[in-house]
């Protein structure tokens, strides 16, 4: 989409055009919310109820935050249904029947800590190409199956967000007879199936059987179906070679018999087949999927299967520091990760942006992420004003990323704990809102950078002490905000940690570093001291420090170097000035004059 598109309604039938805060406001007032329109043509289909939403990805490497992006788009989708009283399942499969086809270089343990594939047992998956995710041993050992660890990573992502996802197998679904009616339907009427997908996939002659059988014998996904028996509901097969991408995956040239319940339907028929199965009316997917594969799955749904397709909506990919997520690479961050870094609100919010318009996520960055949130969060509160359309979206968005957190803030009120098993009950609804707009209110966020600063001191009581000397924190704080606004502060801390920024210092309060210094540097040091005795803000210390180095003819670096030194034993740190006005006087005076 170019930018001169991105402000207007779309008129493609699956995407979305919302508006975003930052846009120019133009001459429509209407405040478009992308979720709002989405909700809308699911209902224009009088939907039954649950509604359900739903979700998918094959197992087949790390799942970072790039794949939760349809976890996410339905999880507001989900939401916003809710808002407007309606009961919502929302389902994520993972395609654990599919067959692994090339070795990840990287995997990740069920803490989201990202490994080579050295550190784990290879052999695991490296002895099982061509098998399905669930019948291969876990390499961490620690699951039932390949398959079952990642289905483990994306439930506790969407756990540790607050969103409650069903999390469905389709080897279960395959093992339980889910599949079964739709599979004897298209082997029934294989000449329709191979007319539709010819549209789309090369190679489709008179030979090929819309079904991949497992091989009694070793065990892989095999492509060779040489009979059907709809009376017996099963396929007769030869375990021939599988090509994978650059590589053949040999079969083992068995000739054997399956049910329907033994293998799976190609994924062009499996998508498809998956919606009536599950009852879905709404996916989100990516954009690589618009141009063949959501063609194929409504043309396969309509004149294969005779069945409707959900309401679909496609999202841009996003970037990760300016670069494509790459499992491969490592290039990866996990929602795991990210929430060591920030807190789940932000996270639910950055996903509450237009899904038509590419984005970068950037770790580097993060505190200008934080920063939009946090004024989202005020113009919500009115403590900010904004432009009409900022206002409007930030009455939207804002109450669909912080209603877990308020749940979980004031668990006590309720007899069950989580936003999860909370969401779908109307009157918990009412209650969380009314909480959101009263006893929240009073909620107090620390600006992100800031509470970077106060990381660098390894003393909580000083860490308050800091904050309400700045008057982030006052006597009328409420304990529980008090104790959400520090909470910040280790996130920040480990942000300036894991990317060694400018805040990545830590002051050496409890004892004076060994330093020595020569006979001007020293009486510089004590006039700064009287100086900042007398109470002065950041930026007089700032200039200060430039006048009393120059009045002592020091180097101005070699001056601040000193003042390093001295508080973190470093050569270098933060802004001087301003970082000295934040904490108590009487100890930087004793520390410029060497005393303790």
């Amino acid at each position: 989409m170019s930018e001169s598109d991105a402000d207007s309604v779309t008129t493609d039938p699956y995407a979305v055009g919302g508006r975003e805060s930052g846009d120019d406001d133009g001459a429509d007032a209407r405040h478009v919310f992308w979720a709002d329109e989405v909700a809308d043509r699911i209902l224009e289909r009088d939907p039954s109820e649950p509604i359900v939403v739903k979700g998918g990805i094959s197992p087949s490497g790390v799942p970072h935050l790039g794949n939760v992006n349809e976890i996410m788009r339905g999880y507001v989708v989900a939401e916003v249904l809710r808002e407007r009283g309606h009961e919502v399942r929302q389902v994520f499969t993972t395609d654990d029947r599919d067959p692994l086809r090339k070795l990840p270089r990287k995997l990740a343990d069920l803490d989201g800590n990202v490994v080579d594939l050295g550190e784990v047992n290879a052999g695991a998956l490296g002895k099982n190409l061509g098998h399905p995710y669930t019948d291969i041993p876990d390499p961490f050992g620690c699951c039932d199956s390949y398959g079952d660890h990642f289905s483990s990573l994306i439930e506790d992502s969407a756990n540790l967000l607050g969103v409650d996802i069903d999390v469905v197998s389709t080897t279960d679904l395959y093992e339980a007879g889910e599949f079964e009616e739709l599979t004897r339907h298209v082997l029934e009427h294989q000449d329709e199936a191979r007319e539709v997908l010819s549209e789309y996939q090369d190679k489709i002659d008179e030979e090929y059987v819309p079904f991949n059988p497992i091989c009694g014998e070793c065990g892989k996904i095999t492509e060779t179906v040489t009979a059907v028996d709809l009376d017996s509901e099963t396929v007769d097969y030869v375990c021939t070679d599988m090509e994978a991408g650059d590589q053949t995956i040999q079969g083992c040239g068995h000739e054997g018999t399956a049910t329907f319940r033994e293998g799976k339907l190609p994924w062009r028929f499996e998508w498809p087949a998956g919606w009536d199965v599950l009852g879905v009316d709404f996916e989100p997917f990516g954009k690589d999927h618009a141009e063949g594969s959501w063609p194929s799955g409504v043309d396969v749904a309509e004149n294969v299967f005779d069945i409707q397709p959900p309401v679909p909506m496609v999202y841009e990919w996003f970037t990760l520091d300016g670069q494509p997520f790459s499992s491969s690479e490592g290039h990866v961050v996990l929602v795991h990760d990210l929430l060591k870094i920030l807190e789940p609100e932000v996270l639910r919010y950055f996903f509450t942006k237009d899904p038509s318009k590419a984005r970068d996520f950037s770790v580097e960055r993060l505190d200008q992420t934080v920063d939009d949130f946090d004024r989202t969060e005020a113009i919500y509160f009115g403590e900010e004003s904004g432009s009409e359309r900022e206002e409007a979206l930030a009455d939207r968005t804002y109450p669909l990323s912080i209603r877990p957190t308020v749940a979980n803030v004031f668990a006590d009120q309720f007899d069950e704990v989580g936003w999860q098993t909370l969401a779908d009950d109307p009157e918990v609804r009412v209650r969380v809102n009314d909480l959101l707009d009263d006893e929240f209110s009073d909620r107090v966020r620390i600006p992100y950078t800031f509470a970077a600063v106060l990381g660098m001191f390894d003393d909580p009581a000083l860490r308050e002490q800091v904050a309400r000397k700045e008057g982030h924190l006052t006597d009328a704080t409420p304990a529980w905000a008090v104790d959400t606004a520090l909470g910040r502060v280790d996130l920040a801390a480990e942000w300036a940690r894991r990317t060694d920024n400018e805040f990545n210092y830590e002051l050496k309060r409890a004892e004076i570093p060994d330093a020595e210094f020569d006979e001007a540097t020293e009486a510089a040091l004590d006039e700064l001291a009287d100086f900042v005795a007398e109470g002065h803000d950041g930026e007089e210390i700032q200039g200060e420090i430039y006048e009393t180095a120059r009045r002592h003819d020091l180097e101005l670096g070699d001056f601040f170097g000193a003042g390093y030194r001295l508080l973190f034993d470093e050569d270098e740190g933060p802004q001087l000035g301003p970082f000295i006005a934040k904490l108590d006087r009487e100890f930087v005076v004793k520390r410029l004059r060497r005393e303790a």
